[in-house]
């Protein structure tokens, strides 16, 4: 038993208070959205940029937001100061989750729970998605899935709520879903290194595993997010990219807009 973790679902249990942010530019109704964490820091966990321009974009149209996070350990902890893994240091992966969300967040079994609750989920991206969401990261192609993240995808998908996710996070869809749902479109921007638009896509590698998986890739560049609308499925390239903080910030952006579009 670990009383820290007891605090944290007990405070934050189902049915608590998790209202993460306050301030609205929308007069649209209030939309329930679920944001799945990975951890804290791109080499082991969730991208704190995307994580946060995530928060950010769905305050900005008066969401309320509940954030989940799987309750286990890291697969590897990384000093992000010289991309090294700490052999020594173990890190759960709720725990790290909860330093962006500034304690508000609950064990992902419990939204697998009660996604009738929910109009919309979000994935964002960093290495977390490839390692402590599936094994991609290591596995590659013969990877693995969390045992959750698969069945509320496939819950999401069969109501008809619309999933965004960017960054590496949408090789989750296409794994989850590419063999099974016919026509499954996802990017995570260029298919080549060296991008039509003359810029740096270092991990253009993942769009030949969302083919593999079953989905279509489709090519897209920072000044747009990708629309799925038959299969309510947004996802975007963020740092996919070599691309500057506020140009993920808004690329981002332009997918939270499109998922709140189908919800």
């Amino acid at each position: 038993p670990n009383p820290q973790l007891d605090m944290l679902s007990l405070r934050h249990s189902r049915r608590g208070a998790c209202r993460l942010l306050h301030r609205s530019f929308s007069s649209q109704p209030s939309k329930n959205v679920a944001v799945v964490l990975s951890g804290c820091g791109v080499y082991d966990g969730s991208e704190i940029t995307e994580a946060v321009a995530t928060l950010v974009h769905l305050s900005r149209h008066g969401c309320t937001v509940k954030a989940f996070a799987p309750l286990q350990p890291q697969m590897h902890t990384i000093d992000h100061t010289t991309g090294e893994e700490m052999k020594k240091d173990t890190r759960n992966v709720l725990v790290e989750s909860a330093r962006i969300t500034r304690g508000a967040v609950e064990p992902l079994d419990m939204l697998d729970t009660y996604v009738e609750e929910f109009d919309a989920i979000i994935f964002p991206g960093g290495f977390g998605a490839a390692k402590n969401l599936s094994t991609f990261a290591t596995m590659g192609m013969d990877c693995g899935i969390h045992p959750k993240v698969k069945p509320i995808l496939q819950k999401f998908h069969a109501a008809k709520k619309p999933i965004g996710l960017c960054c590496i996070a949408p090789v989750l869809a296409a794994k989850a879903l590419g063999k099974s749902v016919p026509n499954l479109e996802l990017t995570v921007g260029s298919d080549v290194e060296e991008g039509k638009d003359g810029r740096n896509w270092p991990h253009a590698g993942a769009a030949g595993a969302i083919s593999n998986f079953g989905a279509t890739h489709i090519v897209t560049s920072m000044d747009s997010a990708h629309v799925d609308a038959n299969n309510f499925v947004v996802t975007a390239a963020a740092y996919m990219c070599d691309a500057e903080p506020h140009e993920v910030f808004d690329n981002v952006g332009l997918m939270v807009d499109e998922v709140l579009k189908l919800a």
